[in-house]
């Protein structure tokens, strides 16, 4: 892991640098308006405060109001629209005579445009051409000379290379028209909904690997259920990226979670993040079973009970003889036991987790995260805090002596229930519902994060998906309406995404949405937050060239 390295100087404002960043300017001023204070309750501690996006070189006012008032972060009225009348109307009363003065300037205005080629008779398509850019400042009242964007953008229309750099390869799904505008040489052609027609999982790979793994975990559990009782009443849960359909690339990695229901428990934190627990029955459990799981001090053993799985699991892969399986050798700290599954010419990856399922109240430090009200509603928080409780086999390296008896707070279940039924409004996504694009940006950042890993593995084996997801349920919650994740707004719409976690990668704190004061990202860590905003920025400058190396 890199260290030492300096923290990056965060962007000052529009007006400190010109902006070099692909894509169309925010159109809400959302975060201050959804910050907790602001909504009258109570801020978590992690949680940032007063936060400006655009950490990177040449970001963006976020507001996307450019310092124009209340009126232009309603976003009533795109100002971008207002500007393209002035300018069409100067334009045309210039080329009939009747400008102020006679100056010529509005029919160069006109001219610009029609070179441009986005100006047809019925003024439509010119509408759409320029929508997603900054609004252009139409001539002045005395007539004068056309605006520098229009200008630009008459040139980079008649540049043959700028045009070549906009042409979408067959088979891919252009951007929308209403995105698009003059892109800089360093930024090329940004193509994210081109990204995405990457990610889709072939569904014959998806049928076969879901296939092999469903074969070789039911025999397993089985296998394990039957052995001396210990483990006769665990259930099979699906969790993970394959299961809460956010899988990309292809269908090589699959979390199975065995769940134990387990009779009323006393958790008892372990830190300060309230994350941690250890575990002692209130009474004698009717598991008497589980006794033997119990350590010196009383308190049930995650190391004990997971290498008593292990063990049955490593006996029954031996009896496996249609498929080729083996169990890795076990990582420190991981709560999964992990099977490779030969699936010529790939191989699957299988975690197994072990889960302890109990039905009482969420511990204290849940109640202040959760906070879905404004996105999903009060009635659906209500039923979430009411699900069970999940421990998963974690140890807690914080301790000052390991023991691996901790338990760490699961919400796996919770997760998964949000990302399916991800809306505001019942029906989004579905067959015949509104189509947003939620899931598309998350998969385009853990995409992001994905190549970058490959080529920096050492820097930055200590982020992980999961650090990508909450920050896209923090997110969901600054934007918690259908109509803030239109489906054709997928630029601007990654681009707070983006933004968001790019601010949390700054300050060093990504509160665990369930838990906000577990910070995801420890100070500790600095240099590798650090390292992983630098990557960030340098994508977002140049285009995103690590998108199409992979190509």
């Amino acid at each position: 892991m890199g260290q030492g390295q300096a923290e990056p100087e965060s962007a000052g404002g529009p007006a400190s640098r010109p902006a070099r960043v692909s894509f169309p300017p925010p159109r809400r001023a959302a975060w201050k308006r959804n910050l907790p204070e602001a909504r009258g309750g109570k801020a978590p501690a992690a949680e940032p405060h007063s936060p400006s996006y655009g950490i990177g070189e040449g970001a963006e006012d976020m507001d996307g109001t450019g310092g124009r008032g209340e009126r232009g972060r309603r976003g009533a009225r795109p100002a971008g629209a207002r500007g393209r009348g002035r300018a069409r109307g100067a334009a045309r009363s210039s080329s009939r005579g009747r400008g102020a003065g006679g100056s010529p300037g509005g029919a160069a205005t006109l001219r610009a445009l029609r070179r441009d080629g986005s100006t047809a008779r019925r003024g439509r398509p010119a509408r759409r051409a320029s929508a997603g850019g900054s609004p252009p400042a139409g001539p002045a009242a005395g007539g004068g000379e056309a605006s520098s964007e229009l200008r630009s953008g008459a040139s980079a229309a008649r540049d043959p290379a700028a045009r070549r750099r906009a042409v979408v390869p067959d088979g891919a799904v252009a951007a929308p028209v209403a995105s698009r505008r003059p892109l800089s040489a360093a930024a090329g052609g940004l193509r994210l909904r081109e990204v995405l027609s990457r990610l889709i999982l072939c569904r014959q790979d998806v049928s076969e690997a879901a296939g092999l793994v469903n074969r070789v975990v039911s025999r397993l559990i089985q296998a394990i259920r039957s052995t001396d009782g210990s483990f006769s009443s665990i259930e099979r849960l699906g969790a993970g990226s394959y299961y809460e359909h956010v899988k990309i690339s292809e269908p090589n990695e699959f979390d199975i979670m065995l769940v134990m229901p387990v009779a009323r428990l006393q958790l008892d934190e372990s830190d300060d993040t309230g994350a941690y627990y250890y575990v002692t029955f209130k009474r004698n459990p009717k598991e008497k079973y589980l006794l033997k799981f119990l350590d010196e001090d009383g308190k049930l053993s995650a190391f004990k009970m997971l290498e008593a799985l292990r063990e049955i699991i490593k006996r029954e892969v031996k009896n496996i003889k249609d498929v080729e399986v083996t169990v890795k050798r076990k990582k420190a700290a991981s709560p999964a036991i992990t099977l490779q599954i030969k699936n010529p010419p790939a191989e699957i990856s299988v975690d197994i987790i072990l889960t302890l399922k109990v039905q009482q109240s969420w511990p204290p430090s849940t109640q202040d995260g959760l906070k879905i009200e404004q996105w999903l509603g009060r009635k659906v928080r209500g039923e979430f805090r009411n699900k069970s409780l999940y421990l998963v086999a974690k140890q807690n390296k914080r301790e000052k002596v390991i023991r691996g008896n901790t338990w760490r707070l699961s919400f796996s279940h919770i997760e998964k229930a949000m990302l399916i039924n991800h809306g505001s409004s019942k029906t989004c996504c579905e067959a015949d519902g509104p189509k947003c694009c939620r899931k598309g940006c998350l998969k385009l950042l853990k995409y992001l994060l994905e190549q970058l890993k490959k080529k920096h593995t050492k820097e930055l084996d200590k982020i992980s998906s999961y650090h990508i997801k909450t920050a896209f349920f923090h997110t969901c919650v600054t934007w918690p309406n259908d109509t803030d994740w239109h489906l054709e707004n997928l630029d601007h719409c990654f681009q707070n995404y983006l933004g968001y976690f790019q601010y949390c990668l700054q300050k060093c704190q990504l509160p665990h949405f369930f838990i906000p004061q577990y910070n995801l990202l420890s100070l500790e860590d600095k240099a590798t937050s650090n390292f992983l905003l630098r990557q960030i920025n340098h994508e977002l400058n140049n285009g995103f060239p690590i998108f199409w190396e992979s190509c």
